[in-house]
């Protein structure tokens, strides 16, 4: 798990998800974009609950690992989409996972 730092705040969300929307963020401040996302996050409570981050040019994200007991958050699908729209981005080819164990290159932009 890692804690993504923004704006003051924070928030616990799956390794993968922080790595996904730490490189979503590099692409956007590129290109002088921004864009919101909702990312599954752990509440102070240990329940899962969503979260809406506004990324981009200004965004001065931090993530660091965090120890906690909570299973990894994990949410293909999301990881998926943020890569592709990084992909859309940076002109180039992104791997995005198809089933358990299937891959495939994003190349199509």
């Amino acid at each position: 798990m890692h804690r993504i730092h923004y704006a003051g705040d924070s928030v616990i969300t799956g390794t993968a998800i922080a790595d996904a929307v730490l490189e979503y963020a590099k692409a956007l401040a590129k290109v002088n974009q921004s864009e919101t996302i909702e990312i599954p996050t752990v509440a102070d409570d240990g329940s899962v609950r969503r979260s809406k981050i506004l990324i981009g040019p200004a965004s001065q994200l931090i993530a660091d690992e965090e120890l906690t007991d909570d299973d990894e958050l994990v949410d293909e699908q999301l990881i998926a989409s943020i890569q592709v729209e990084t992909a859309k981005l940076t002109n180039r080819a992104y791997p995005v996972q198809h089933g358990d164990t299937q891959q495939a290159w994003v190349d199509e932009l």
